[in-house]
């Protein structure tokens, strides 16, 4: 089972995704809250397992909210809700450690899959979209000397996965089986020091290696 919490100002809007997130068999709303500062003692005492954070709250703010959220150990993976498709507040949410971000509009079947895919930490929440925000906000400075230390293969299975193929387009495009590519993108991560593959894409547009 799927512990999931909400965190949004409108009760009405929470109410909508906990009928539908309770409808679904391995899945299951485990908290709520009305404001960031709700949400990170609702997180200390239900730990779930992805939070999905409004971005735009009072008393505090889904960004702040994050960061202390993630600061705690074991702490759940949050994908930020917005209204806005390129929005710099989402941007800095993800740098700051947030798993991904997708618009509060989205239809029903993408937003239960975003929670399955990031909670299996497989899949990049709205590639597209993620593309899009960090060609927008891209910080463009100098690649760090760890990616020197990748191979060349290493290399293009980076540029893949930060173009937001997954592990099997990944495989076919390689020739690689999918169990492959896993470890690739596995030791990528790990010389990169990237907790993700969300922060895989954002590191790529920041440091100009998205082509």
């Amino acid at each position: 089972m799927i512990r999931v919490a909400l965190v949004d100002d409108q009760a009405l809007f929470r109410g909508g995704i906990r009928m539908l997130v309770d409808s679904q068999p391995d899945l299951e709303i485990v908290g709520e809250a009305g404001d960031g500062r709700e949400a990170i003692a609702m997180v200390e005492r239900t730990r779930p397992d992805i939070v999905l954070m409004d971005i735009r709250m009072p008393v505090m703010d889904g960004i702040a909210a994050t960061a202390e959220i993630l600061r705690t150990p074991d702490a759940p993976k949050i994908v930020m809700l917005t209204t806005f498709d390129l929005d710099e507040a989402a941007a800095r949410a993800i740098r700051g450690g947030a798993s991904g971000f997708m618009l509060k509009d989205a239809d029903p079947e993408f937003l239960l899959a975003a929670i399955r895919g990031v909670h299996a930490g497989s899949s990049v929440i709205a590639a597209g979209q993620t593309r899009d925000l960090f060609a927008e906000y891209a910080q463009q400075k100098a690649p760090p000397v760890q990616f020197e230390n990748l191979t060349s293969r290493e290399r293009e299975i980076f540029a893949l996965a930060a173009r937001g193929l997954s592990n099997s387009e990944i495989a076919a495009a390689e020739f690689l089986s999918e169990a492959t590519v896993k470890t690739h993108i596995s030791r990528i991560l790990t010389k990169l020091e990237l907790r993700d593959r969300v922060q895989l894409v954002v590191f790529a547009y920041d440091h100009g290696l998205a082509g």
